[in-house]
């Protein structure tokens, strides 16, 4: 069981960290730009927001949320859950699905749009693209942070459910992985946390 619970950390590890110095290499990017969706795309997006693939997704991340607060050893082998104290999230391996570049990549900006909602704003949104050895891995990624709040002067500061990342991988151009990992800070500094359950039933309303 550790090693399980090793290999499912490992999965939201920044793709930036390695301890070798021959590996960090490759975590050099071949590309790194920022993401601007044309005109075309964000029409494009506004027509699948209504459609059944959209809903069949938030419908079967809330099951397997919901599964893996009960009984986690039977979330759906599509699904891994992180729960430690200062880092919550899921990865969906949608490279054992069928769903398809368009989906994935529109379901990576629909939990931006849903965070969005909850008072946090977006501090970068960017794509970094990888030379792997046998492939080649673009990282599509959402960063967000809490809005400020002006309103106090002084600590802590409300950090809300805490600094959220969200992770589009492809690999050869074909949905990978989608990653949401919650960053909190323990600190006096900083207010408690929200509850990450709040956060789920949030951006799956």
């Amino acid at each position: 069981m550790p090693s399980l619970w090793k290999k499912i950390q490992n999965l939201f590890r920044p793709d930036s960290v390695e301890t070798h110095h021959d590996a960090s290499l490759h975590n050099i990017p071949a590309i790194h730009e920022i993401i601007e969706r044309s005109e075309a795309e964000k029409n494009d997006y506004a027509q699948w927001r209504q459609t059944l693939v959209r809903r069949r997704l938030v419908d079967w991340l809330s099951q397997q949320y919901a599964i893996s607060t009960v009984l986690p050893n039977d979330v759906d082998e599509g699904f891994d859950f992180l729960d430690t104290p200062s880092s919550k999230g899921f990865v969906i391996h949608f490279y054992k699905t069928n769903y398809s570049l368009r989906d994935t990549t529109y379901f990576f900006d629909y939990l931006k749009e849903q965070v969005l909602q909850l008072e946090y704003w977006p501090q970068i949104s960017d794509t970094r693209t990888y030379n792997r050895p046998e492939w080649v891995e673009t990282v599509e990624r959402h960063y967000l942070k809490p809005k400020p709040d002006f309103s106090h002067q002084h600590p802590p500061v409300n950090q809300r459910f805490g600094n959220i990342t969200i992770e589009n991988i492809l690999c050869n151009n074909q949905p990978y992985h989608l990653k949401f990992r919650v960053n909190s800070y323990n600190d006096h500094l900083f207010s408690q946390p929200e509850d990450f359950h709040e956060l789920m039933q949030a951006i799956l309303a």
